[in-house]
């Protein structure tokens, strides 16, 4: 089998070709597969091949065939014996020297194997294997001896016409396959293999957009120095809900295309792609290749090779998009870029943003941030001149900020089961009155976050996990939000066998809508959340009701928060705004200043002005008196003070060392073995081990240490050696996260 070494062993091989980008006969080169291994495996090149760095292959490993890439020519002394050749070179365009080397650098910073994240390039498995091919037919030859209405109509389509696929003659002439393959079995169609469809329309840049008012123009002047300069550089689009940001890097996008560049969006949710894809079709003509879970197997075979071939001019994604093989990128947009959902948990742990940065750094093109609310990292990046920033304090059109009002929920004696204050129901009422619409914001999906029985207090949690099922009761489903578990709602107390004594404990969107079809009995009302819309067509669909204002209330979570445009929705909201300042996160109050700034931005985007009401037991905290006042910037002093005197991101390091397995036993003796090797010193200091919050996870046990460490310090050179200190059981697995964002 193969030999694998890391990059940094050294050796001469017999064979080696003076170019050291092109392979021959009996070179040893360096494949790297996707997989978590220490690094890249060593063959040899057959007899009449040729490869180049980059190529995509198929090698053998063990008593498997697995794909892999070329890396580079093979290093270190040895037995050219022992190796085995490389079985063959896929038909594909090679991974380009600029990926391979983001590649390396992401495992470097995330202290993840290199396969691992090449993985998440080569995580399209159908497109390394043929296709069945593309068959279509035409109209050759003398017509058969009978005919038949069926056959007559296929003869009526065909008639001086292109070639059309099978699909397409049955469809067109209400008949079915057999009587088409009729056809061309008596010689009247001919049947033709056409190549297969990679490509996509390109964006025509010359085409006029929407009107840009004079600080979009402003803008828009700024951002496209980044590709008149030529070279990196990070510029940051800061501006108020309705301000026209997505118009402005449209342009930059624009400016990518006239260069000849591929251009990548990244947009936080899926939910988003409905308006955003329909605003891009206005300005560009076409619609952009797609890359998200949601898509078909097929569409994303299309799509990873249109990437790679350079026909997908402009890509808008997921954060996985970020690691597909651009034949030629030059321009990358992070919009949201606040979003927690950039971060990846799993697997490969890393930050999209951090890394889109890094990806226009190695490759030195422009990268755009674009936010109504920029992190605290990025503020503290333009303010010390590394990034550039692009204000829009202005809505678009006559549209002007929402007012911002806290109720005072501590004075308010509520009865059981119910929610929404009575200022909030009076405005409720106004605005349904006058035919303008209403957004309710509880970010909680479910009817209830825990169900317990009244006769024991028995309370349902996952088996799986270290936290609650969640009541779905329009599915009849307890559910666990962590792995994902649903189980049917039981009749009776599995407990103590009580029938029908259970009660829900705390609302989520599902028992808030059950309130307000109370009160609203004539309203139509819409419960918007995750699981609730599949996809970008539901969501288009969804957004297509409201704009025709088939929906009077909306309820929804975060998935509503923002990218929305509704003219008519007037007031929103918030159920609970306290709800995401609990838990010792040290980005709690960033994060909830963000999600409802920008739930506040949906009303009044129009000519009619916006309430927002904010229902609290903290009145006084400093992200409630920030969204009333309307004073961003004094919030923001106060989250950089409290972060730079304790020495916290972004004015110190952070890694998390997770710790996980099935055996408790075995990852509480691994976790004390960390912490008795954990490094100390003035600049470096360990926290932990500790079970984390969410101490089972999966039916893993957790456990989790955390070094912070100051800005001068390489945080993954310390953790590698600390790690490398201790003997990991092959049991337990030791995950490592770089700049956290999670802390359960």
């Amino acid at each position: 089998m193969g030999t694998t070494r890391t990059r940094n062993d050294t050796c001469n091989d017999a064979g080696s070709t003076t170019n050291s980008n092109v392979f021959g006969e009996g070179v040893c080169v360096s494949v790297m597969l996707p997989l978590p291994l220490g690094g890249a495996y060593d063959y040899l090149v057959p007899a009449g091949m040729e490869l180049g760095e980059g190529d995509f292959v198929r090698i053998p490993l063990g008593s498997r065939e697995l794909n892999g890439v070329v890396w580079g020519e093979a290093l270190g002394d040895l037995d050219r014996q022992k190796l085995r050749t490389i079985a063959a070179r896929h038909d594909l365009p090679s991974l380009p020297s600029d990926v391979r080397r983001f590649i390396d650098w992401v495992a470097g910073y995330t202290l993840a194997p290199p396969g691992a994240v090449l993985r998440m390039t080569m995580n399209v498995a159908s497109v390394f294997k043929p296709t069945a091919p593309r068959v279509a037919y035409r109209l050759s030859g003398p017509l058969p001896d009978r005919m038949t209405k069926a056959r007559e109509r296929v003869v009526s389509l065909m008639q001086d016409g292109p070639p059309r696929a099978l699909a397409d003659i049955c469809e067109a002439a209400g008949v079915g396959a057999s009587v088409v393959r009729g056809l061309a079995e008596s010689a009247t169609l001919e049947r033709y293999i056409l190549p297969e469809d990679i490509g996509f329309e390109i964006p025509d840049v010359a085409r006029d957009g929407v009107e840009l008012i004079p600080g979009q123009l402003n803008a828009v002047a700024a951002l496209n120095q980044q590709f008149g300069g030529g070279g990196f550089e990070v510029t940051v689009i800061d501006g108020v809900p309705g301000s026209g940001k997505t118009e402005v890097y449209f342009e930059g996008i624009a400016s990518a295309l006239r260069q000849d560049r591929q251009a990548l969006v990244l947009l936080p949710e899926i939910a988003l792609t409905a308006r955003w894809l329909e605003r891009f079709e206005t300005r560009f003509g076409v619609r952009p290749a797609q890359w998200h879970s949601e898509l078909s197997q097929s569409i994303r075979r299309r799509t990873w090779r249109a990437v790679a071939s350079g026909n997908a001019r402009v890509v808008i994604g997921a954060r996985s998009a970020l690691f597909l093989p651009f034949k030629e990128l030059g321009y990358i947009v992070i919009d949201e870029e606040h979003d927690p959902s950039y971060k990846q948990e799993d697997g490969t742990i890393y930050n999209a943003r951090d890394m889109a940065v890094a990806r226009g750094h190695l490759s030195e093109f422009p990268v755009t941030l674009v936010s109504a609310t920029p992190s605290l990292e990025t503020a503290v990046n333009a303010e010390s001149d590394r990034y550039k920033c692009i204000h829009l304090p202005d809505r678009h059109g006559s549209a002007a900020p929402p007012k911002v009002d806290a109720i005072d929920m501590r004075d308010i004696g509520l009865p059981a089961g119910a929610w929404l204050s009575p200022k909030l129901t009076t405005y409720m009422k106004d605005t349904l009155a006058s035919e303008e619409q209403v957004m309710l914001f509880l970010n909680r999906r479910g009817y209830a976050p825990l169900t317990l029985c009244r006769n024991c207090g028995f309370r349902f949690e996952c088996p799986n996990c270290s936290a609650w099922l969640v009541e779905h009761r329009r599915v009849g489903r307890l559910m666990c939000h962590h792995c994902g578990l649903a189980l049917g709602f039981p009749e009776s107390c599995p407990e103590c066998d009580a029938d029908n004594r259970f009660a829900a404990c705390g609302p989520g969107v599902e028992r808030l809508s059950d309130e307000v079809a109370a009160q609203f009995p004539d309203a139509r009302i819409e419960v918007v959340a995750s699981d609730t819309i599949s996809g970008p067509r539901a969501t288009r669909e969804l957004i297509g009701r409201i704009e025709n204002r088939e929906v009077d209330i909306v309820i929804g979570t975060q998935i509503l928060a923002k990218g929305h445009h509704f003219p008519m929705l007037t007031l929103v909201g918030v159920v609970d705004a306290d709800l995401g300042l609990d838990g010792g996160d040290l980005r709690a109050a960033e994060r909830t200043y963000q999600l409802l700034y920008q739930v506040a931005g949906r009303a009044g985007r129009a000519d009619r002005p916006g309430r927002v009401f904010l229902q609290t037991y903290m009145p006084d905290h400093p992200v409630m008196a920030a969204l009333v006042s309307g004073d961003r910037e004094a919030f923001l002093a106060r989250e950089k003070e409290a972060r730079k005197s304790a020495g916290m991101p972004p004015y110190g390091r952070l890694a998390s060392v997770i710790v996980t397995g099935r055996d408790d036993r075995a990852v509480s003796a691994t976790a004390r073995h960390l912490g008795a090797a954990a490094p100390r010193g003035e600049s470096v200091a360990v926290f932990g081990p500790a079970p984390a919050p969410l101490s089972i996870l999966r039916g893993r046990y957790r456990y989790r240490l955390l070094l912070k460490a100051t800005r001068q310090v390489s945080v993954q050179e310390i953790v590698r050696n600390w790690v490398a200190r201790v003997d990991c059981p092959s049991s337990v697995r030791i995950q490592i996260d770089i700049d956290p964002y999670s802390f359960l």
